[in-house]
């Protein structure tokens, strides 16, 4: 009887703990780290060599971490690839490869650095996080060897992992995530057999974690925010930014927004692969970003959450996203549509030819329609409106629908969805809606400059709108409601067409 009631009356301790130490806010911290690369080679380095360039990139990380702590941040979170970097095969790789034990064997490598053999780098981290009482969130690499006994077995006899560890306070390893949505060019880590939803409890919310790619995905992202409900998300991601949908900081805080959730994103910082932009992003605003394509240091980023922002008055209310245009019918237009590409995908536009008025253009099942005024109509600059309905297959598969307002990157409109930094036009008023076929839509509103708007300067309506608040004039580059519909998706991104389960 006693052995039974005693794992019982732990866990109602520990609960009860939790509940008295639970704080309403906390303090976050996110790290775009500029990474010191490996050389390229072909040949393999020694691990002496390799826990020489990881040294010196945490000695960089390290920085950030004391900087933050002092500030009082209750965690910081750090970049995909920001220990050793991108440049790599499946063999040169390999050095840099610790054993990741899962966070169940209750271990506080600062502490017990020989438990699970050679661990410099999770010893290093551990010991950052119980030096400075903070959560360190870091990318690193696990390795996991397997035999012919498994069908699945690389040739070369182990599993290598994209990996995310996350240590508390005191140093103790409390999550292990593997990236299960690999992007293309991650050929030097294993796709995980199965998907796993990581998540944490902390004294200031729930954590859930995954890595870059992940976020397209239905699983593991929309599970961990739907079925387990997370408070908060840790996100390291070496995202280069491809404009002009998917730059790093305005679709992280959409997605931050409609999910309903916190988002710390980490990304790494190298403007010669466009990779910049991180921030800290709650579900009614964005707390704190930077977006720099001038220089090429790292920069620390701090903001202050709520615990568990569902219970807030200011949680955002549902969206029915095609409650709106329902009763819009397609209007006819006054020129013939014209076809444009966006990162391999093929839009329908139609240019706003006017400094005012209604346009809707349509692609299979989805019909944008667009509301507009502009404080005057230039002549150097060309507007269109532009929708897609299709499945994204290059770099992944996954299934879109988008509504896009953007400026031309010249009056010719063969360049409609070429990358721009920048515009003239102001425009007024605003409201985009279309009748998506998904809950999954993701606002963004970009200004000249790759700025985000302001919340102040336009809101979502709970029909769908994404619309104009203040009267302000803007000069907008991009608008953009981007729909994920998951159950026309492969069951992972990048293979074959499968169904939600």
């Amino acid at each position: 009887m006693i052995t039974s009631y005693f794992p019982k009356y732990m866990a109602i301790f520990a609960l009860f703990v939790l509940s008295v130490g639970a704080l309403d806010t906390f303090i976050a911290a996110v790290y775009e780290h500029a990474v010191i690369l490996p050389n390229r080679t072909e040949t393999p380095v020694s691990e002496e060599e390799a826990l020489l360039l990881m040294n010196k990139n945490i000695d960089v990380l390290e920085k950030a971490v004391k900087r933050a702590a002092m500030q009082g941040a209750h965690i910081i979170v750090t970049p995909e690839d920001g220990i050793y970097g991108w440049v790599f095969t499946r063999e040169t790789i390999y050095p840099y490869l610790e054993d990741i034990p899962h966070p169940e064997v209750n271990w506080i490598p600062c502490t017990d650095p020989q438990r699970f053999g050679h661990t410099p780098v999770q010893e290093r981290l551990s010991c950052l996080a119980k030096d400075n009482s903070i959560y360190v969130v870091a990318n690193i690499g696990d390795k996991k060897p397997c035999n012919a006994s498994d069908p699945q077995c690389p040739s070369d006899g182990r599993y290598q992992y994209n990996t995310d560890v996350v240590f508390d306070s005191q140093g103790k390893l409390v999550a292990r995530y593997h990236k299960y949505n690999l992007f293309a060019p991650e050929v030097q880590f294993d796709f995980p057999k199965d998907s796993e939803v990581v998540t944490f409890d902390t004294p200031f919310g729930k954590f859930g974690i995954f890595t870059c790619f992940d976020i397209f995905s239905y699983d593991p992202a929309v599970v961990m925010v739907k079925k387990f409900q997370v408070d908060s998300v840790l996100y390291p991601t070496a995202w280069y930014n491809t404009l002009p949908l998917l730059s790093a900081v305005p679709f992280h805080s959409a997605w931050a927004r409609a999910m309903g959730v916190n988002l710390l994103s980490a990304n790494t910082h190298n403007t010669s692969m466009h990779m910049t932009g991180s921030g800290i992003y709650a579900p009614e605003a964005v707390k704190v970003y930077h977006y720099d394509m001038e220089t090429e240091s790292g920069q620390l980023m701090l903001s202050e959450l709520k615990s568990r922002p569902r219970s807030e008055p200011t949680f955002p209310a549902p969206v029915v996203w095609s409650g709106y245009d329902i009763g819009i019918k397609p209007s006819l237009s006054e020129q013939l549509d014209f076809p444009g590409m966006i990162y391999f995908d093929e839009f329908t536009f139609n240019e706003l030819k006017r400094n005012a008025g209604s346009y809707t253009v349509c692609q299979k099942d989805l019909c944008c329609h667009l509301t507009y005024k502009m404080s005057e109509k230039r002549t150097d600059e060309v507007y269109a409106l532009g929708v897609f309905d299709g499945l994204h297959t290059v770099e992944g598969q996954y299934y879109l629908q988008i509504c896009t307002l953007l400026k031309c990157q010249t009056t010719d409109l063969r360049t409609c969805g070429e990358p721009v930094g920048s515009a003239f036009t102001k425009f007024e008023r605003f409201a985009l809606s279309g009748t998506f076929g998904t809950s999954y839509v993701f606002p963004q509103l970009i200004l000249s400059g790759s700025q985000l708007a302001s919340e102040r300067h336009y809101e979502v309506s709970r029909d769908g709108r994404l619309q104009s608040r203040s009267g302000a004039p803007l000069p907008i580059l991009v608008m953009a409601l981007y729909g994920r519909v998951f159950e026309k998706d492969p069951p992972r991104l990048g293979q074959g067409p499968g169904k939600l389960q």
